[in-house]
């Protein structure tokens, strides 16, 4: 029974969230998000700077603005939303979804070097890619 509640709970969490977000502007003065702590501390933008208050710009019908925040949105949004539908199907005895081994593969060298390539980019000051940081 708790097999099957778990992924079910945790997607109600995650809708909650996404309320929260939605409804509570992550870039305002009076934030109740807490700020990054790498760019706090190093004073760069990391890689996931900008996720929060890009969810909150697409939660609220701006994909331009979401997009500018963070070009990883989509990629989160489809990750996160296969890797729970999985997990729902498995806890109901159903087949997990079928990702094929090369694609697995690839995504295991491809994303580390994306992230880790935007991580720079989106820090030089230098045009085009300031258009990069948050």
């Amino acid at each position: 029974m708790l097999r099957r509640a778990l992924p079910v709970a945790c997607g109600c969490v995650a809708a909650g969230l996404a309320v929260v977000v939605a409804n509570n502007d992550p870039g305002a003065a009076n934030s109740r998000f807490p700020p990054c702590v790498f760019r706090t501390m190093t004073g760069l933008w990391c890689p996931g700077c900008g996720l929060t208050r890009g969810m909150h710009q697409l939660f609220n019908g701006h994909i331009g603005s979401a997009l500018h925040y963070n070009l990883f949105i989509p990629l989160l949004i489809v990750a996160a939303g296969l890797g729970w539908w999985s997990w729902l199907r498995t806890s109901w005895g159903r087949e997990p979804l079928s990702v094929p081994a090369p694609l697995v593969r690839g995504l295991a060298w491809v994303m580390p070097i994306a992230l880790i390539a935007y991580g720079v980019l989106r820090n030089i000051p230098a045009a085009p890619f300031n258009a990069l940081s948050p």
